[in-house]
């Protein structure tokens, strides 16, 4: 396994700093941190929020490109996957995984299937339901745009050693689990 490079650490990100947001530690108790430890979270958040904003600019354009909203982004993906899990796609699915109303879907739907990303057919078991596939050109659009995006980090998580791994699962389900504890 070839070695990890060492982290940037840019200078002090003043958004995210507690010394600048928190200066009378009101919220953050810093009283048994160095300086360095302090610089280091900085760092690790401020890391963070690059990858956000990498991911929300990669989003941001594979919808732009493609003429998509966030739900028809999410519909597409949904479409795909349980496509390749060989399962046939339904209306009633999609309103599902994005909780939406079945109106809203038939919208997103009618946008989807008017922009040649996905065709409606018939059900091969169900003739009151519809299945929701998407269009070879999309799927390969979908493919080169997010998926080769998705490849590269996945290549980048597989550099991990297991223990890095379960250190980075760690750390992420904690700061999902700091809107849940709110």
């Amino acid at each position: 396994m070839p070695e990890l490079p060492e982290p940037r650490h840019p200078a002090s990100d003043p958004l995210i700093d507690p010394r600048v947001i928190d200066p009378h530690q009101s919220l953050i108790n810093r009283n048994d941190m160095s300086e360095t430890d302090v610089e280091d979270t900085v760092a690790v958040l401020s890391s963070v929020r690059r990858w956000r904003e990498a991911e929300q600019r990669m989003n941001e354009a594979s919808r732009h490109t493609m003429k998509l909203g966030d739900n028809d982004m999410k519909a597409m993906r949904f479409i795909i996957v349980s496509t390749n899990q060989g399962r046939s796609v339904t209306p009633g699915m999609i309103a599902s995984h994005l909780n939406i109303s079945t109106a809203s879907t038939t919208k997103l739907i009618d946008r989807l299937e008017a922009a040649g990303h996905v065709t409606r057919a018939s059900h091969p078991t169900d003739r009151r339901a519809m299945v929701i596939t998407v269009t070879p050109a999309a799927h390969a659009e979908v493919e080169e745009k997010v998926g080769r995006l998705h490849a590269r980090r996945f290549e980048a998580a597989a550099r991990l050693t297991a223990s890095e791994k379960k250190i980075v699962i760690r750390f992420l389900d904690d700061l999902a689990d700091t809107e849940t504890n709110a």
